[in-house]
């Protein structure tokens, strides 16, 4: 099954890295493998072939950042791995790179690089430079990307799944917009077919009192759809009347409630246009002329076996309808050719079988190829609902389906979209109500956003002491040497990356992920790290520190769509109010 992080996705333009901003963040790591270039020269070895890995250590015991290049050319120049390590360390000791304050040999020939705090001083500075860009790419400068995501049937309100890949699908498009692209986020409506037929008998039904045909919509939101209908039209509507008014009144429903959780499309496509202008029959023009379809059993079937699909697939029904795939196809080119350079679609999992037809029969019609297949399909798996560790369904009005509205109506539209992102969309979800309504630190939504809280409480503190910040250039940052506050500026120099690798592999969780242990460190830092003391030098680079958290805690709850509060109501056993009179941040 295709998934959305099961590897980095085929962009029609090469991922750069983000460009060096001085010896920052990070771009140290740069630095590093330009001294470690330069202390092999010293030492007389030569360089891998394959360049010079330098990552970042997994444990503090083992530094800042490592490198396995002495694993890596103890073979081609015939000692060991720690020999050759004892060399490079040599080498850099007599010329040692900016920052480092030193570096070890480990377990089989691992160099550790143990750096000092000034390149995270550098790092806060970086950060303050940059405000609201900082983190931001330019991996897909100049990048057409349409983005297509949630697209449900225009059959009745957005299910609980659905509100899911809202929020992925927006987070996405933010991730891609950071890092250069021009988004274009679509809302494709699934109207032509039999689907909405049985939806306006089953509304008309309900409209006259009658239930809904076997084949029809259950769901109790048709009883109130059938009284807004009666209120507005009156008595006598006729079918035809009835599918058309149902129709307009639930695509009124499905904006009302993306818009409720801040998701606006760009385009609300219809597939009905496809076939009124002739698209969809283009298109069976266009494969038979390639001689990519064959009529067999009194259909039309188009070779997409040979193509790399599981078998064939139908283009034409024996009745003559067209199957979804053939409108796929037709969509998929029009989007083409309205000039976007790459497609992305966010589908439910029980699609995951579609997803090689129309790669092959976009393939088929002259896009993509088996390499990088167009368009590119990510797959939501569905979201359980529980309160109480109970499964719990919350709609009278919509039956057994669990719609987004429903969520709304319970939980803030911040909670929901954060709650939908804490978890890659390949894997399934469990919703707990209980988790996300409470206000506590359990909640791991108040838990980030409370952090920005109080951070902005620090800043209204030190206004109303009269305490200002001063100058960056003039303020000593060599003062914040605290384990909290460096963990804070290394999870700063980490974001860019952060960003970069979520864009790439389509994966907000990442930020969530970043977010919520951003969180953490903050609350650890406002725990034993007081801001506003004695000391005004301190004072004033702890109050940059906090500025430069600010930055960038806020600008990833903007990617991740949710809002950054300045003032949010006291926790219960908490000893810091985000707004009261004196600073309590001390244990």
């Amino acid at each position: 099954m295709l998934t959305a992080t099961a590897r980095v996705m085929h962009i029609p333009r090469a991922v750069t890295t983000r460009a060096p901003a001085r010896d920052a963040g990070p771009v140290i790591a740069d630095r590093i493998v330009e001294q470690l270039r330069a202390a092999l020269e010293a030492a007389g070895l030569p360089e891998p072939e394959r360049g010079i890995e330098v990552t970042q250590a997994r444990h503090r015991d083992h530094g800042d950042w490592q490198t396995n290049v002495a694993l890596v050319l103890a073979k081609p120049v015939g000692v060991s791995p720690r020999e050759v390590a004892s060399r490079i360390v040599a080498a850099l000791d007599a010329a040692p790179p900016p920052h480092v304050e030193r570096v070890e040999i480990a377990g089989p020939g691992f160099c550790n690089f143990f750096l000092a705090p000034t390149w995270l001083h550098a790092v806060l500075r970086e950060v303050v430079d940059a405000g609201e860009r900082y983190g931001r790419g330019d991996c897909y400068a100049g990048l057409r990307v349409n983005l297509e995501f949630v697209s449900a049937n225009p059959t009745g309100p957005l299910h609980a799944g659905g509100g899911r890949w809202v929020a992925v699908g927006d987070a996405i498009a933010n991730l891609l917009a950071a890092q250069g692209a021009e988004v274009h986020r679509e809302y494709y409506l699934n109207d032509a077919g039999t689907q909405l037929d049985a939806f306006g008998a089953s509304l008309h039904a309900r409209y006259r009192g009658e239930a809904p045909p076997g084949d029809g919509y259950h769901g109790e939101y048709l009883l109130d759809m059938a009284d807004r209908m009666r209120t507005e039209l009156g008595d006598d509507v006729s079918l035809a009347a009835t599918r058309e008014w149902g129709y307009h009144d639930v695509v009124r429903q499905l904006r009302d409630d993306l818009g409720r959780i801040g998701v606006h499309f760009d385009t609300w496509f219809s597939e009905l246009l496809l076939h009124e202008r002739g698209d969809v029959a283009a298109v069976l023009a266009d494969l038979e002329a390639g001689g990519h379809t064959y009529e067999a059993d009194g259909a039309t079937w188009l070779r997409s076996e040979a193509l790399g699909d599981q078998r064939d697939r139908v283009l034409v029904r024996g009745d003559g309808g067209t199957t979804y795939l053939t409108s796929d196809l037709a969509y998929h080119r029009d989007k083409l050719r309205r000039g976007f350079d790459h497609l992305v679609d966010i589908w439910g999992a029980d699609h995951h079988g579609q997803v090689k037809s129309l790669q092959v029969g976009m393939r088929a019609l002259g896009y993509g190829s088996v390499d990088a297949p167009e368009p590119e399909i990510l797959l939501g798996q569905l979201v359980k609902l529980e309160r109480g560790g109970e499964l719990v369904r919350l709609s009278k009005r919509a039956g057994e389906v669990i719609t987004l509205a429903d969520i709304l109506d319970e939980v803030d539209p911040d909670v929901c979209r954060l709650a939908f992102l804490l978890q890659g969309i390949d894997t399934a979800q469990t919703f707990d109500l209980d988790v996300v309504t409470a206000q506590s630190m359990e909640n791991p939504v108040y838990y980030v956003q409370y952090a920005h809280a109080r951070i902005a409480s620090i800043g209204r503190r030190a206004a109303e002491a009269g305490v200002t910040r001063g100058e960056l250039g003039d303020v000593e940052l060599s003062l914040l040497v605290h384990e909290r506050e460096l963990d804070l500026l290394r999870a700063l120099a980490e974001y860019p990356d952060v960003l970069v690798h979520a864009a790439e592999t389509r994966a907000p969780h990442r930020v969530a992920t970043w977010v919520r242990d951003f969180a953490s460190r903050f609350h650890g830092f406002y725990r034993d790290c007081r801001v506003l003391t004695d000391d005004p030098a301190l004072t004033r680079a702890r109050l940059w520190l906090t500025e430069a958290c600010r930055i960038g805690l806020a600008d990833a709850l903007a990617i991740l769509g949710v809002s950054a509060p300045e003032v949010m109501e006291r926790l219960d056993g908490d000893p810091a109010n985000s707004d009261g009179a004196a600073e309590t941040d001390v244990p």
